[in-house]
Order: C-alpha cells, then structure tokens, then sequence
C-alpha cells in the first residue's frame, strides 16, 4: 500500500468509535416473531445442501480443489456433495450416532468421518468406497496431517490416537484422565498441541510419541481448553479456555508468552436460585498470515483483535450473539465469522470495520470452512441445511 491509503487507514482508526453501529433497535427482542421471519426472509446464498433431517456439525472443503464438501450432522449422516450446485458424491454410511468431525486428507484423495461415539471411518473419493474404519471412546476432535494420510484423534478419556491410512497402523498419547477436547497438528508435521478439560496443554512429538512440554497451574488454564491455533510457521500456539483467557506460547521452548484476557464488562450479579450466570468463553481462534494480528471470538459476541507485536487489544468488533467460529482469509487481513444468530460476517482487521454480512439460515451457524481464494464460504446450520454463500468482493 502507499503512503496514501496507510494515511487513510490511520485516518479511519480515528472514527471507529460509534461507526456504523448494526441497528441495535431490530434486535431487542430475540425470540420477536418478525425477526425469526426476516431471518428466514433473506437469503443471500448461492446453493443450498437439504439432504440432513437434523442440524448439521460440521463441514470441510476438500483441500486440492475445493469443489467438494462434507458435511456431519445429528441425523448420524455424512455426505460428500459438490459445492457448485449442492449434488451429491456419496453418503458416508453408517454411522450411528451424530457425525461430529468430517474432513479431507492434505491431498484430496480420503475423506474422514468421525461420529460422537467414537466411530472412525475413512473413504476414499474418488472410489466413493470405505478403507478403513476404527472404533475409539467419546469423539472430542478428530484432524488430518498436513503433508501425509496420518489422521489424528482425540478422545474423551484423554487419550489422542494417531493412525496411518489406509494400514492403520496407530500410536496413542495419553494425556491426563479427562477429555482431549482440542488438538493440532503444527504446520512442521512433526508435533501437535493438544489441549484438555482441566486446563492443561500439551506438545506433543508424534514421531517419538513422548511429550515435549506442559503447561498447567498458572500456566495452563483455570478451565477446560476449547480451541487451539498456531501461526504459519508453527512459531507461537494460542489456546482458548473456558476461563475466558486467550495464551499465546512460544512452541519452541513452551513458555507463555502473554495472555489475553477479557475483561467483563458487567460485574457479576449474585444469582438467586434457579437462574443462570451469563457465560462466557473463547470460542474459536486464529492468526492472521499477513500481519501480525490475531483473532480471538467469544461466546458473549465479542470478536477482538489482539496485535502481536505489542501485546495489545486493537479492536473489538461487537455481534449481537454469541460467535461460534472465526476464520482468516489466507492471504489478507479479513476474518470470518459466523455466530449463533445465523449470519456469516467478513470484517477488515486493520480497522475493525465490518465490510460484509451474509444471512439464510434460520438458525445458528454451528460450522464453516472458506475456500482458499476466499471466493465462497460453506456453512453448517441448526435449520438442517448447509448452504454456499459467494463473498467475492469487487475491490479484489
């Protein structure tokens, strides 16, 4: 950029108090009949995947041409479909229980089912056949290598599975006795984070199968662990805690570097019986590839943008419900996100502003995944669909 457009960025900074705040007044009342019916009113999708009977967890694009999803839901259903017109490859049959994890290996060539109950199963595209499948306990997590047909797992008695595919060959990790309910595989292909539900965090060496580093006590979390990330080159992990902290770790020598904490904004009420403490979480986070910002979003609706370079809250861009997942475009500074008041939202991370908002569910958002020239963004939903939004944007 030149020295102009830096100038008008900066300019921009200046104004982002009380800019173009969403109309706060169309949201008063949630459970208001005219907003369910302008929910369901509007939609701005290209495609729409109907084939689920219930909500649907999960979806990935395959990573080679992303021209293919698989979506996971509650009907115990997985299937593979074109995301051009939403036709359908295959089902991903039998399984028995709600399909929780879906994705592609690194080159397109198997795709992994994995449901709540810990079945495994592994299907080869282009044959549109099963390989290969497994049975473990609970399904917390389940994530393709990057560079290899290794699929790793993690379960709810702690352990994380890896396996080779289609041989099967496996290895496990045993964490501490309670559920591994985040992992990662980092960028080298030779460790991965994994984190678990009393709040510690693991490296892990897959070749050696031994554990490299542990943070617990003051250096772990107070609460269960609900996602982890690393940046591009695998240097710095962040993970995200129910405790509503957000750590930033040096991978290498496994120290804490900072911690993000988000502060409430309204002091705890006592609560009389019978009713609920408004909750908060980290819910998903990432870094951004080309700048050094990262992206953190919590169940209050908050999406904060922390710099990395100084350790220090950029901006918080404000949605009015809980945010279920965020996601960087892969070559600039826009994150994605989609929250539980069903629309997917683009915002531009150097200024905090919102540039774009999709909508056409009638429920939640629990799942999305963005193509990787960020043309297109799939999405999962409580309304039993999954539908295809096109988010090219005419400045590209």
């Amino acid at each position: 950029p030149s020295a102009d457009d830096l100038a008008e960025e900066m300019e921009d900074v200046d104004f982002e108090e009380g800019a173009e705040e969403p109309d706060a007044e169309a949201w008063e009342s949630e459970d208001d009949e005219g907003v369910e019916d302008g929910m369901e009113a509007q939609d701005d999708s290209e495609v729409t995947f109907s084939l689920h009977s219930a909500s649907v967890f999960c979806v990935s694009l395959d990573p080679k041409t992303n021209t293919l999803a698989v979506t996971g839901g509650e009907d115990d259903k997985a299937f593979v479909w074109r995301v051009s017109d939403g036709e359908l490859l295959f089902e991903c049959s039998g399984h028995k229980d709600s399909v929780t994890c879906a994705g592609f290996s690194h080159d397109s060539v198997f795709v992994a089912t994995g449901d709540m109950s810990g079945l495994i199963k592994v299907w080869r595209v282009d044959a549109k056949e099963e390989v290969w499948s497994f049975e473990v306990g609970d399904l917390e997590w389940m994530e393709w290598h990057p560079q290899a047909h290794v699929l790793l797992a993690g379960t709810a008695d702690g352990n994380t599975w890896m396996w080779k595919i289609p041989s099967g060959d496996c290895k496990t990790f045993q964490g501490p006795a309670c559920p591994a309910t985040c992992g990662r595989i980092l960028p080298d292909g030779k460790r991965a984070v994994v984190g678990y539900e009393d709040g510690t965090m693991r490296i892990w060496d897959l070749k050696q199968g031994t554990s490299l580093h542990v943070l617990k006590g003051q250096d772990g979390h107070q609460d269960p662990l609900t996602c982890v990330a690393s940046n591009q080159d695998g240097s710095l992990i962040m993970t995200g805690s129910v405790d509503c902290h957000a750590k930033l770790v040096n991978s290498a020598t496994g120290k804490v570097v900072c911690v993000f904490k988000m502060e409430s904004v309204t002091p705890k009420a006592p609560i009389s019986e019978g009713e609920e403490a408004e909750s908060n979480s980290v819910e998903s986070l990432g870094f951004c590839n080309v700048m050094p910002l990262a992206a953190v979003g919590y169940l209050d609706g908050t999406l904060a943008i922390y710099d990395l370079s100084t350790q220090s809250l950029r901006h918080k861009c404000q949605h009015e419900s809980g945010i279920v997942q965020l996601l960087w475009e892969e070559s600039s500074a826009v994150v994605y996100t989609c929250s539980l008041d069903g629309a997917v939202r683009l915002w531009d991370a150097r200024s905090g502003k919102m540039i774009s908002e999709y909508r056409g569910h009638s429920a939640e958002i629990l799942d999305f995944a963005v193509n990787k020239d960020a043309s297109i963004v799939v999405t999962t939903s409580g309304d039993h669909q999954a539908k295809v939004f096109c988010v090219q944007r005419p400045d590209r």
